[in-house]
């Protein structure tokens, strides 16, 4: 696998020198600065390069491998406003990207939030720091602080008395830090969203259902996979995270099933996977395993990263802590030597894409990661620990 490494551009705490002294030889990047809808100029992009492939005019010898995320608008995900034209911005995006020699894209459709979790800087018993969901502090705030309209018939009355009781007891810079964590969206691009920010665009969703936000995922996918696949440019949807509804809005990429569905509907072999064994982690039902063994030739990225159950649960959807990469949930060593013999399987068939791209998504704050900033859930030595656990894993099943 190539070992990747999340940067955010030169506002990222992270310089590209450090992450050379990870050992990871290529960058996943995008270009935040740009609106969602706006088109990323061939001029715009080869200044990334340039920024990644020679910072101060020194080779760095890395190289930008993948693009995460070059976002899909909401005009698009709701089929609202101006839809044509966001389609045909994208085309041009991916025909741009194209042409400076990036070639796999990674995007979500999950409505108005990227990933959500309620504490950014939670406290483990070793003295560092993970990221974590808690499922009563979230229906606080959407029961009591955002007070969505029938939010609290999405959850059972006693986990919402519960909620309620919680609520009663935070004080004001409490209850502000939990929305603020909330609403910190996609990391780099919408983290200053606002209470009214969050129900304007909720209200766009009012009345869709699952299987109408999924027709219009295929809808995105039928428009712009054909390009994608005259470029050359393999397209791979990341799965919602946490896997399971929330604030109301429909969630259609949280299972094996709801993969297997659209990958189904649009069958071209640009049209694939952002594996994710984090996100996909979370449900019970996730088994790696079985997911390569389906679903494998269409994986084109993949996040390795863990997560451990805990606290409140209610139906379907779970509380969760990002765990060590290998000490969580999910089997990380049954996962590695499936992706292994994936590519394997491709270099048989000849496949110039048999070197799957993977980065070690999120981490703990670890050591001199306590006192220097970075985006909440990417520290540097948490997330070097995490790649060199990985890369021991991979060099032990190969």
């Amino acid at each position: 696998m190539k070992q990747t490494w999340r940067w955010f551009g030169p506002s990222d705490a992270i310089s590209i020198g450090e992450i050379r002294q990870t050992g990871a030889t290529g960058i996943v990047s995008a270009l935040h600065h740009i609106p969602t809808g706006e088109v990323w100029s061939v001029e715009h992009i080869k200044e990334r390069q340039q920024q990644i492939e020679k910072p101060g005019g020194v080779p760095s010898g890395l190289t930008w491998d993948v693009v995460e995320s070059v976002p899909v608008s909401e005009a698009i995900k709701s089929q609202t406003g101006p839809v044509s034209h966001h389609l045909e911005t994208y085309k041009e995006t991916l025909c741009n990207l194209a042409e400076c020699g990036i070639y796999t894209v990674c995007y979500n459709f999950m409505p108005v939030l990227d990933w959500t979790r309620t504490d950014l800087s939670y406290a483990l018993p070793h003295g560092g720091h993970a990221m974590r969901f808690d499922l009563l502090d979230f229906i606080v705030f959407d029961c009591f602080i955002l007070c969505r309209k029938g939010a609290e018939q999405d959850y059972s009355t006693e986990i919402v008395e519960a909620a309620q009781a919680r609520f009663v007891n935070l004080g004001d810079g409490d209850r502000l830090k939990l929305s603020n964590n909330i609403v910190a969206g996609l990391p780099g691009a919408n983290d200053n969203w606002s209470l009214a920010d969050v129900k304007r665009n909720l209200d766009a969703y009012i009345g869709v259902t699952p299987e109408m936000l999924r027709s219009n995922l295929v809808d995105f996918l039928s428009e712009v996979i054909p390009t994608a696949e005259d470029l050359g440019i393999r397209l791979c949807c990341h799965p919602d995270d946490p896997p399971f509804p929330l604030l109301g809005l429909p969630r259609v990429m949280s299972s094996q099933s709801d993969y297997v569905t659209v990958l189904d509907a649009v069958d071209r072999p640009a049209n694939g996977v952002t594996l994710c064994t984090g996100s996909l982690g979370v449900d019970t039902e996730f088994d790696p395993v079985a997911f390569i063994a389906q679903l494998g030739h269409r994986i084109h990225f993949v996040h390795l990263r863990n997560t451990m159950r805990d606290g409140p649960s209610d139906n379907n959807c779970h509380s969760f802590s990002e765990s060590e990469h290998l000490a969580g949930d999910t089997d990380m060593v049954a996962t590695i030597r499936a992706l292994l013999a994936e590519e394997q399987r491709r270099r048989n068939q000849g496949r110039s894409d048999y070197e799957i791209p993977m980065r070690p998504d999120h981490g703990h704050a670890l050591l001199s990661d306590l006192t220097r900033p970075s985006q909440p859930g990417y520290p540097l030595v948490g997330r070097m620990r995490g790649l060199a656990e990985l890369r021991g894993v991979i060099h032990g099943c190969s």
